[in-house]
């Protein structure tokens, strides 16, 4: 007996070779195929890339290769959505060797060639997620089954990311998660065909402890407002974990209905709590809402207990800044990563964002663009876009160039593991998007955490 097809395929970090996986043949064909290897000068035949196993929405046969771009187009982080999709746009003409370029120029190790993937031309779809799990699965399903994409990519809610996760592991399409902030995405509800470049909830947490014990202490009563799904629930444990670290109390904690608009009502028992800080654990424009609405209570002017009242925004975005307006001035948060960084890639990336936006990305425009990229590099790598060899290309890889420094792909988890920003609101913005500073670049090896800490199992690489 002899196989189909041997493929052997180089791995840069190792320069170990990997066999493909492989079909037996008997008889006449492997009489054929055995002449055919024999035959000539070489003794063997060696094809990059040639797989024998069928997947889903294979698009060998096709000129094009098309991704799915599901974002919240519509609810309450639909802005964030709206930078996702102009970077998924723009990568997208990057791969296809348009404009400048971008990080193509700088990320390290690269296989792209500015030819789209493996030299098919890229072509995508989009659907909206409405902030909404059901909605967003349901968007997904058709854009895998009816438009046959081969990797879908987005999110902007970290429900989102963990129905689409699922889904992705369901039907073996390979799933690059776009704004998750919530530990349960590489935490329990991790799965094999899922990766994450953002990082995550715990990570702000370990960020964010030192520079608040330094700014306000170790005698602390923090009142918490937490959205009420995933993201929000792991939001507000890590932060309660750090502060109560730190010697602080935990007075309350309130959950709050995504897309509430009005949160006066969740406000008003603050002011009575005895709390001296308020932890907001909101994103997009319940961020804005309650914080503006805290605001406008007079918190940010009350002395607690001896001590100026504080607010402190865990998860920001220059986004959230913007639509904060004045009330953001002065707040501390954490971000992964914003368009002052001024490492070579984050400035090639902002560069062709603005020329062909006009204003600079979000860290959800950058996360998105990056996603796309890696996912096209490996499968460059891997010589083909059968997802299980794809899988293990992205698995522990590392790479820099990007943005945050040397960044990896954990395996154990598909977590990315790189530098964080605590960022503080800006007091004296040099112009409408100078609106975040940077507090401090928080290496890597603070952050970092055991991955066995949140539990989950990522499941086979074959389905």
């Amino acid at each position: 007996m002899l196989f189909r097809s041997i493929t052997v395929m180089t791995d840069n970090s190792t320069n170990k070779f990997k066999l493909s996986r492989r079909k037996l043949l008997t008889g006449a064909a492997a009489a054929s195929a055995g002449a055919a290897m024999f035959s000539g000068g070489s003794p063997y035949s060696f094809v990059k890339g040639a797989y024998a196993a069928d997947f889903r929405n294979d698009p060998s046969k096709n000129s094009f290769i098309k991704l799915g771009f599901n974002v919240p187009q519509t609810g309450a982080y639909a802005d964030e959505g709206a930078d996702e999709l102009r970077a998924f746009q723009l990568a997208v003409k990057h791969l296809n060797g348009e404009g400048d370029g971008g990080m193509l120029n700088t990320m390290k190790p690269n296989s792209l060639k500015g030819n789209g993937i493996l030299g098919k031309k890229v072509e995508f779809v989009t659907g909206d997620t409405q902030t909404k799990s059901d909605a967003a699965r349901a968007s997904a399903k058709r854009m895998v089954e009816k438009e046959g994409v081969t990797m879908f990519s987005g999110g902007s809610s970290s429900g989102v990311a963990i129905a689409c996760q699922s889904l992705a592991q369901e039907m073996g399409i390979i799933f690059m998660t776009g704004l998750t902030h919530s530990n349960d995405t590489t935490g329990k509800d991790k799965r094999r065909y899922g990766f994450r470049h953002m990082f995550n909830a715990y990570m702000s947490g370990r960020a964010l402890g030192p520079v608040l014990k330094e700014e306000y202490g170790t005698q602390r009563r923090a009142y918490h407002l937490t959205a009420d799904y995933t993201w929000g629930w792991t939001q507000e444990e890590s932060m309660k974990d750090t502060t109560e670290a730190l010697g602080w109390e935990t007075v309350n904690a309130v959950r709050t209905p995504v897309g509430a608009g009005d949160f006066s009502s969740f406000i008003t028992p603050v002011l009575n709590s005895g709390a001296d800080v308020l932890i907001l654990n909101h994103y997009g424009k319940d961020m804005i809402n309650s914080l503006t609405q805290a605001v406008q209570f007079g918190l940010r002017d009350k002395q607690v207990n001896g001590k100026n009242f504080e607010i402190i925004v865990p998860l920001f975005s220059r986004l959230m800044a913007q639509g904060a307006g004045d009330n953001i001035k002065g707040i501390l948060g954490s971000t992964n990563w914003n368009w002052a960084l001024a490492d070579e890639g984050s400035q090639a990336f902002v560069k062709a964002f603005g020329q062909e936006y006009g204003f600079p990305p979000s860290q959800a425009a950058h996360t998105c663009y990056v996603q796309t990229l890696l996912y096209a590099n490996a499968c460059e790598m891997a010589g083909t876009f059968y997802p299980p060899e794809v899988i293990k290309t992205l698995e522990g890889f590392k790479f820099d160039g990007m943005g945050n420094g040397p960044t990896e792909y954990r395996a154990e988890d598909h977590q990315c593991f790189k530098d964080v920003l605590v960022v503080r609101g800006n007091e004296n913005p040099s112009t409408q998007f100078d609106l975040l500073e940077i507090v401090q670049e928080v290496p890597r090896s603070q952050v970092e955490y055991d991955a066995s800490i949140f539990g989950g199992e990522l499941g086979p690489y074959e389905v």
